[in-house]
């Protein structure tokens, strides 16, 4: 009921910076939390960053002061600004949206970070 379609993956170098967008779409009444997970082989998903309809954010201690998740309500849009990359950033980044029985997940977009 709920699409979301990630975009602006990539290969980096190290150091270097990376925007990623989600775009919700179908029945997103309700909609509130949105956020981006990040998943390597053999790994579980992670949490990497989360935002509120309100604006609140939360951050993987990992990414702290690097990344910045933010939104766009009225187009119904996640970003997440990736700065200062390394190579252990490097998974298939997953866009999500939840109601508080609900969830939804993009179709995952490959960052790599490497020389």
């Amino acid at each position: 009921q709920v699409q979301l379609v990630e975009s602006g993956g990539g290969l980096v170098q190290p150091g270097g910076s990376l925007r990623l967008s989600c775009a919700a779409s179908g029945s997103i009444f309700g909609i509130n939390a949105m956020g981006w997970y990040r998943q390597t082989p053999g790994e579980q998903r992670e949490l990497v960053a989360t935002i509120t309809g309100g604006g609140m954010t939360k951050y993987a201690d990992s990414v702290k002061g690097r990344f910045t998740i933010s939104r766009d309500n009225a187009k119904n849009t996640v970003y997440l600004q990736m700065n200062s990359l390394k190579p252990e950033d490097t998974a298939v980044y997953y866009c999500n949206a939840g109601r508080p029985l609900d969830n939804y997940w993009g179709q995952g977009t490959q960052v790599t970070v490497s020389s």
